[in-house]
């Protein structure tokens, strides 16, 4: 479905950025991704692809470092030969606390990540790729179901909605589609590490579908739009939560 396609995916070593990965591959594409800290986890996503016999390459940059979103770009646009897929799906995440309690170099650094590199990499995109591409911006429901004390990362998730919402426009002429998925309650690692059990155990029960989202649920929604049968979506955020509303 997408072969002799290219694709950058940002955060692809863990969680939802690795189904990511292992999905657009085994569709067909090329794919490049970043990761920030785990080598070993980076080379396992590439270890796994490749014994399916996909196509897949690491480049360690930690997006908080400034000139990283664009360096990334120019990596993978060199290796690639082209770019025809974006996924931004990297975030950064923070203990909660309340406004009051957060520090303004948290702010920062959250917005730094999740929307100032974002913005980076899609500006990249939108004076590269190809005529009929595909960039596809991961949220949170989080935007529409507030939850004290994450202020900042749910602010960092709305302001990339309003730009994907823009780009869709700026981009359309092209044929190149601009979208949103917003995830619900989504059993990673950092769900995992930032929710105490019993709190899972009770968003399962509020999701009409009676479970967490698996990343791979989330991929597919990603696959969807990213595949030639997504071409008439663009400005959309599509809401990948098992009916939580």
């Amino acid at each position: 479905m997408l072969k002799g396609m290219t694709a950058v995916v940002t955060g692809g070593s863990r969680g939802i950025g690795r189904a990511i990965v292992e999905r657009l591959c085994r569709d067909g594409a090329d794919v490049v991704f970043n990761y920030a800290t785990s080598e070993e986890a980076a080379a396992d996503v590439v270890r796994v692809v490749q014994a399916d016999g996909g196509k897949v390459r690491a480049v360690c940059l930690d997006l908080k470092k400034p000139d990283a979103p664009e360096r990334l770009m120019e990596t993978a646009e060199k290796h690639l030969g082209g770019l025809d897929i974006l996924v931004n799906n990297a975030a950064m995440v923070f203990s909660p606390a309340p406004l009051a309690q957060t520090e303004v170099e948290v702010f920062d650094s959250v917005m730094g990540v999740n929307t100032r590199a974002v913005f980076l990499t899609m500006r990249y995109a939108a004076r590269r790729m190809r005529d009929g591409g595909r960039i596809v911006n991961i949220s949170t429901m989080n935007t529409v179901r507030p939850v004290p004390g994450i202020g900042p990362y749910a602010a960092s998730k709305g302001a990339i909605e309003q730009l994907t919402a823009v780009v869709a426009r700026e981009l359309g002429p092209r044929g190149i589609t601009v979208n949103n998925v917003s995830p619900g309650a989504t059993d990673t690692e950092m769900l995992r590490g930032t929710n105490p059990p019993e709190a899972l155990q009770a968003v399962a029960g509020m999701t009409p579908l009676g479970r967490l989202g698996e990343a791979s649920d989330v991929a597919a929604v990603v696959a969807f739009l990213t595949g030639p049968e997504g071409r008439w979506i663009t400005g959309q955020n599509l809401r990948a939560t098992g009916g939580l509303a």
